[in-house]
């Protein structure tokens, strides 16, 4: 029997996640995720693939507030409202080819979050009025995501991971892929394959492999980079040149997801 294993939101685009045992699957996907992002001077995203100092940027959830701390310095931290930021001018940010409307949070967070990385950057917020649909060549029905590299839940079975470091020379946890939804219970990469399947109410479909990129050789902890997982990977788990690893997801309706929750085939 296939069950989820686990649940993760990151709250803040290329910051340190955050792990729930019960999330709200929303229209953009799970509550939360990704609807903040930093930009730079010019509103480009910014993420750990050119700043990898990021990764020492960790998330929680406390009360109604974001605390995100250095985690090497946890008394560096600061709060932020996850009430969405009262109106204000919308901004136009890019994130890859997309360009967005979003808003800026406050000027405190660009001060506080301009002096970990050491260069100018802003927190942005994407609100409810703003609409980001996913590929037209693999959406079904203008699905839209938050601030996500391009799909709003992206899957990977724990099998995978476990066959995967097998391989190397030093194992590595989870988070070197920053899943939403992690599946015990499958054979390794049966995600590939898997199609369409129910979780609660919500009927999820995966509709492209994830291409993996230089942010999974990013050591969460120390932010130092290396040479794997991906050389590794690269030598087994490549299509069309790409390095794959989990599947990214549509979804069709909205509720609450848990641990332990059983997955339907369909």
């Amino acid at each position: 029997m296939a069950s989820i294993s686990g649940l993760f939101i990151y709250p803040i685009k290329s910051l340190g996640g955050i792990e729930l045992d019960t999330v709200w699957v929303t229209d953009r996907g799970f509550e939360y995720d990704r609807r903040w992002m930093l930009v730079d001077a010019a509103g480009r995203f910014l993420t750990q693939r050119e700043y990898p100092k990021m990764a020492l940027l960790q998330v929680q959830l406390e009360g109604d507030q974001l605390l995100v701390y250095h985690k090497t310095k946890p008394a560096e931290s600061f709060r932020i409202p996850m009430a969405a930021p009262p109106a204000s001018p919308e901004l136009i940010v890019q994130i890859w080819e997309d360009t967005v409307p979003a808003v800026s949070v406050m000027e405190a967070a660009d001060h506080w979050f301009s002096r970990q990385l050491g260069m100018d950057c802003r927190l942005v917020y994407m609100p409810d009025s703003s609409r980001r649909e996913v590929d037209p060549r693999y959406a079904a029905n203008k699905e839209i995501t938050s601030f996500s590299d391009a799909y709003p839940i992206l899957l990977i079975g724990q099998a995978s991971l476990n066959d995967m470091n097998t391989r190397l020379e030093r194992p590595v946890p989870m988070n070197r892929f920053r899943p939403n939804l992690v599946v015990e219970g499958w054979a390794p990469y049966e995600e590939d394959w898997v199609g369409t399947f129910k979780a609660g109410t919500i009927l999820f479909k995966a509709v492209k492999p994830c291409a993996r990129c230089v942010l999974t050789t990013i050591d969460q902890d120390t932010a130092e980079k290396g040479k794997d997982p991906l050389a590794t990977l690269a030598g087994y788990r490549t299509q069309q040149k790409k390095v794959v690893f989990g599947q990214n997801l549509l979804h069709n309706g909205q509720g609450y997801l848990q641990k332990g929750m059983e997955l339907i085939s369909s």
